[in-house]
């Protein structure tokens, strides 16, 4: 092994208000102390139950993917297991998210986007 995955880092324009989101969405701590990292204006994390780290840092010039335009690539998205999509989806939108594609429950797996435009997939589990 050469390295350990450390954390999954998002670029957006309000770290506290995205790891806020995505604490609610995964029951992850915010802002965790952790000797890890220096939470400031620009830097915050998110530990989640299972042990995964997200960290969200603050982009100036930030400009969200715009799915599916290859002009404006996702470039990467997190799948999040659930149980029920229906409730989930209810879940996710009264936190912030936007719908993307909101697939036939048939296909297992619905697209969003956070409140900074990064997609991700609630994935029936």
């Amino acid at each position: 092994m050469i390295a350990r995955l450390q954390c999954t880092v998002l670029d957006c324009p309000d770290p506290l208000g995205l790891a806020r989101f995505y604490a609610a969405l995964t029951g992850g701590a915010v802002n965790r102390p952790d000797p890890q990292w220096s939470l400031d204006d620009d830097w915050s994390t998110v530990h989640t139950p299972d042990g995964q780290v997200l960290a969200f840092q603050r982009a100036a010039d930030f400009r969200p993917p715009r799915w599916p335009d290859p002009e404006s690539p996702q470039q990467f998205h997190l799948d999040l297991a659930v149980e029920d999509l229906g409730a989930a989806h209810a879940e996710v939108v009264a936190l912030g998210a936007t719908v993307l594609d909101r697939v036939a429950s048939g296909r297992g797996f619905h697209v969003y986007a956070d409140p900074a435009g990064h997609p991700f997939c609630l994935v029936a589990h």
